[in-house]
């Protein structure tokens, strides 16, 4: 036997835990538990392993940033938004006498439980509002989900590049 086929015995001691999960991988790929040791080892000590392991990362870091931006994006324009229906609010809402007060505190009550009502009922649908609302407004649905397939495409081939 050549000097470059031999091979060193080790006596390891290993977690049982991974000990089985090691039998179980052997087993179902059909090898010995000492050639995947072996391709695991070798893998780990490879020159170019830390850089593979420092891209994968990187790619990770790069498209949690990606959906973080987005987040931080879709908040802001919530915020925006609720801050904008509350100006309007208090822009054109005319204060009411006091002998009103009481009923519309009552309506206000019963609208409010009604709002949670449709809001619960909305999230259980899983469909977006704002495309309930556009739909309603301007009903070309093709229009919309050729934009919406378009917009989904560029965010797939955004996170492929990256």
């Amino acid at each position: 036997m050549s000097h470059l086929h031999s091979r060193h015995r080790l006596n390891l001691f290993i977690e049982r835990d991974h000990a089985k999960r090691l039998d179980e991988l052997a087993a179902k790929k059909g090898v010995s538990k000492s050639s995947i040791v072996a391709a695991a080892l070798a893998s780990w000590l490879s020159p170019d392993a830390a850089d593979q392991r420092e891209a994968a990362m990187a790619k990770r870091l790069d498209r949690l940033s990606r959906q973080f931006e987005k987040l931080e994006r879709d908040q802001n324009i919530q915020i925006e938004t609720l801050a904008l229906f509350v100006r309007y609010y208090l822009t054109v809402s005319t204060p009411l006498p006091e002998a009103h007060q009481e009923a519309a505190k009552a309506q206000g009550k019963a609208r409010f439980e009604q709002f949670i009502e449709q809001l619960g009922r909305h999230l259980l649908r899983g469909r977006s509002l704002v495309r309930e609302v556009y739909e309603e407004i301007q009903p070309d649905t093709q229009r919309l989900d050729e934009t919406a397939a378009l917009a989904e495409a560029q965010e797939r081939a955004q996170e492929a590049a990256a």
